[in-house]
């Protein structure tokens, strides 16, 4: 392992000992699959993993987060708030992150607290500081502890640590709440994100790495990874795809050729 890396790894599990007992914020994704191993193998038993089960997430990421769980032998909360009545994240304004961590993240602490835990960690990672996150506000203000993050810890080193630890999400895709294919001030509808779901688990189904289905009022603005835009050279691919999304509702169907970008909707 580079000695870069194995020093960073180091930091992190240092951090994690010192806390003792900890319950992390559980998405199933690279980034706290990544800790949750790293923490298990750590700390043993004194490791909660807690997923919140809302509107905005996948019900495949969530059934993996469950499956996971399992593998590592973890104590694992699964917190179901599908019905979320919140009406800043209905809305949809600039800042619906924000609000909606600060709901989610408190419910994580209720549960925390309730199995006598200080400590919550989240995976947020240094690569996330460059993008917009107005939700990184609320996790400061609930005391979240980042232990990526304060590890120094980039996406792409995650993903290589990972591999090094034959944690099996080390090439997932990236992946986030639907809620940021919706264009901001667009409400939010649990019709939308259900279409977003739908349309994005096909993508998947038909062997697509990376993607993200975008939605403005009926039109479908599909991003995938700018290598995989050529298979929509081929005319099955671009009926099959155009047929699909049409069964799911949407009016329009189209490809954005800049490809895929995170935070695009920003």
């Amino acid at each position: 392992m580079d000695k870069i890396l194995n020093d960073k790894l180091n930091v992190l599990t240092n951090n994690l000992k010192k806390m003792e007992k900890v319950a992390i914020a559980y998405s199933g994704g690279v980034d706290s699959n990544f800790l949750l191993k790293v923490a298990k193998d750590v700390l043993g038993e004194n490791v909660m993993a807690i997923t919140i089960s809302a509107m905005m997430h996948s019900s495949r990421e969530i059934e993996e987060s469950v499956n996971y769980a399992i593998e590592y032998g973890v104590n694992h909360v699964l917190c179901n708030i599908d019905n979320l009545d919140l009406q800043e994240f209905i809305e949809n304004g600039p800042l619906r992150c924000y609000h909606c961590k600060k709901f989610v993240f408190s419910k994580i602490k209720e549960i925390a607290s309730e199995h006598n835990i200080k400590y919550i960690l989240d995976g947020t990672n240094l690569s996330d500081l460059d993008d917009y996150r107005p939700g990184l506000k609320a996790l400061e203000e609930l005391n979240i502890i980042s232990p990526l993050k304060n590890a120094k810890l980039s996406k792409e080193e995650i993903r290589i640590l990972s591999k090094e630890l034959n944690v099996a999400t080390y090439k997932k895709p990236s992946f986030s709440c639907l809620a940021t294919r919706i264009p901001v001030g667009d409400k939010i509808t649990k019709e939308k994100l259900r279409m977003i779901e739908e349309g994005e688990n096909f993508l998947q189904d038909n062997n697509f790495s990376q993607y993200r289905v975008r939605v403005h009022d009926d039109i479908a603005r599909i991003e995938v990874d700018k290598k995989e835009i050529c298979k929509f050279y081929d005319d099955d691919m671009i009926n099959k795809v155009n047929l699909k999304f049409k069964e799911i509702g949407f009016k329009y169907v189209t490809l954005d050729l800049n490809g895929y970008k995170m935070g695009s909707m920003n």
